[in-house]
């Protein structure tokens, strides 16, 4: 079991007493007592569990208005935006809004998207509060935590230009009751453009280490990188980023090879990266060899408690029940777990991106399972293979699992009995990777690909280290196409907060150049409006503040 200072500060930060009033943004925070370096850091903590879990008073509560305490976790949200419209998954349960999302139907009024609104704003504030009251202290240890304020706040607005394009803006520098202005997504772009360039030129600067759950150097670098490859979509055509995002790359992977798979600085085990000890991965988490999370979410089953994040991902892509009388079973003690909610299942355009022997759709349930590859069915979870990635499972040698505790946590008696309650097996203690090194040699690889920069060598290098860890073969000059990157992006990254982003960016997400099952609202897939690039402005924001402009076609 990990014990983790972040993750217990954090637990103590959420008593911090904060509420949010969301249709003007303005979050209005009790004044934290701010005295030294250990004072700061338990407030830092709050802009860390901001982004872990969904309310200060357990999983149960939710701190922002429009999303449930399940739905309001910060990377579940994200998801929602990310993954649900696009050709990797379903959600079965037609809950209120879901469904219009995931068949690309929704408009200004779904509350699960002013709900993402409202989580990415009340985490904009909690930073943009701290990083006002520490900005001035001298203290290079709370230096350190005001660039690491810097960089959670990016990874927010970073997601206001994905998701929404335009959308508001007001940072530290903001007088106390001033209204946020609203601004184009070029200028979002610009100005998180510059700020994650100082902000990663400060952090090669500074020799302070990286602690396990906070982000540093990597993080930053990695997020610059990818807001540079998605440059040209997020400026209009205005800018493109191809070879600023290939330098960042390059130098992320130059500080990371030398170990892991085939000396670079991957993880040897792709599902590892996925599973319940995924700490040793991250930074501060051990293992030096093969720290490929560059920048992840740590959790913890006594202190961070969430219907979000990798506990949303495990529970509902499992099921125990036996539907339609096939005779399939999933046990979710199998997946370490307790509880499984029979929700989320892949779709077929995606698994057809894959080849047998592919390691990265081993724990998948096919048909011998008793499910189909067809989704004609909406509402049937074996409609779609079952598309297990993330566990709660310990991993154990050459690729395997361990049944250690049997998957009870933390302390036990002499007997092996669990000490603690016995609700703390409902959540798991897998983290959540943010970003990972394969996303950084694939990104690379797309630089030379779209933008005719850098070297086709390295280029084919990078993206074999991707391809061979999960057993396919190695990539060769024929294989540098726009489909085959974005393909090998859906294999890599999925479920990971990047699939409709890509699809934009490679013009496959509107129109009827590339369909899916139910896209566009029909089981075989249809055309869809060019407006669904961006989502809308929630309606309760343009009533709030009626200067603010909807995006178009809504």
């Amino acid at each position: 079991m990990k014990l983790n200072k972040y993750i217990a500060l954090g637990g103590l930060a959420l008593g911090l007493s904060m509420s949010s009033c969301i249709g003007d943004l303005d979050l209005e925070p009790n004044d934290p007592n701010y005295g030294n370096a250990t004072d700061y850091a338990a407030v830092l903590a709050k802009c860390y569990s901001g982004m872990a879990v969904s309310g200060q008073d357990g999983p149960g509560s939710s701190d922002i208005s429009g999303l449930d305490n399940g739905r309001g976790q910060y990377c579940r949200a994200i998801f929602m935006m990310n993954e649900f419209p696009t050709d990797e998954c379903l959600w079965i349960w037609k809950d209120e809004g879901i469904y219009d999302i995931c068949t690309n139907s929704f408009d200004a009024s779904n509350g699960n998207i002013y709900g993402t609104y409202s989580r990415l704003y009340s985490h904009i504030a909690v930073c943009n509060d701290f990083i006002a009251n520490a900005r001035t202290n001298s203290d290079p240890v709370v230096q350190d935590m005001v660039l690491q304020a810097r960089t959670l706040r990016a990874m927010s607005y970073y997601w206001v230009v994905d998701i929404f394009g335009q959308g508001s803006f007001i940072t530290e520098e903001a007088a106390v009751g001033e209204n946020p202005v609203q601004k184009s997504r070029l200028d979002l772009y610009n100005w998180l453009k510059d700020e994650l360039e100082d902000i990663v030129a400060k952090f090669k600067d500074s020799d302070m280490p990286v602690a396990y759950g906070h982000v540093g150097l990597d993080g930053a670098q990695a997020l610059l990188s990818r807001l540079y490859l998605n440059a040209k979509v997020y400026t209009d055509g205005k800018q493109e980023g191809w070879a600023e995002c290939q330098k960042h790359c390059e130098e992320i992977i130059a500080r990371h090879k030398g170990g892991g798979f085939n000396g670079s600085g991957l993880a040897n085990h792709y599902l590892y990266l996925f599973c319940r000890d995924n700490h040793v991965y991250m930074p501060g988490g051990g293992n030096t060899a093969e720290n490929e999370i560059l920048w992840g979410l740590a959790f913890e089953p006594y202190y961070t408690q969430s219907y979000g994040a990798a506990n949303f991902i495990i529970c509902a892509s499992i099921t125990t029940a036996n539907m339609d009388n096939n005779g399939f079973s999933m046990s979710s003690a199998n997946y370490g777990m307790v509880n499984e909610w029979t929700c989320m299942h892949g779709r077929k355009e995606f698994f057809d991106k894959f080849t047998d022997g592919d390691k990265r759709s081993s724990l998948w349930l096919k048909e011998d399972d008793g499910f189909t590859r067809e989704n004609t069915d909406y509402s049937t979870f074996n409609n779609g293979y079952a598309t297990v990635k993330f566990t709660n499972l310990i991993a154990g040698a050459d690729g395997g699992w361990s049944q250690e505790n049997g998957g009870i946590y933390g302390p036990v008696d002499s007997e092996g009995k669990p000490t603690m309650a016995a609700n703390t097996q409902n959540w798991p203690d897998t983290d959540y990777p943010l970003i990972r090194l394969a996303d950084v040699y694939l990104m690379y690889t797309e630089c030379f690909i779209m933008g005719n920069v850098g070297d086709q060598a390295k280029a084919l290098r990078y993206a074999s280290y991707v391809s061979e860890r999960a057993g396919q073969r190695a990539w060769v000059e024929g294989d540098l196409t726009a489909d085959n990157i974005l393909d090998e992006r859906a294999r890599e990254l999925y479920w990971e907060l990047t699939r409709r982003s890509d699809l934009v960016r490679h013009d496959k997400y509107t129109g009827g150049r590339y369909l899916w099952s139910w896209k566009g609202n029909v089981a075989e897939g249809n055309s869809i409006n060019e407006r669904y690039k961006l989502m809308p402005i929630p309606v309760q924001i343009i009533s709030a503040q009626p200067e603010f402009k909807q995006n178009p076609g809504y």
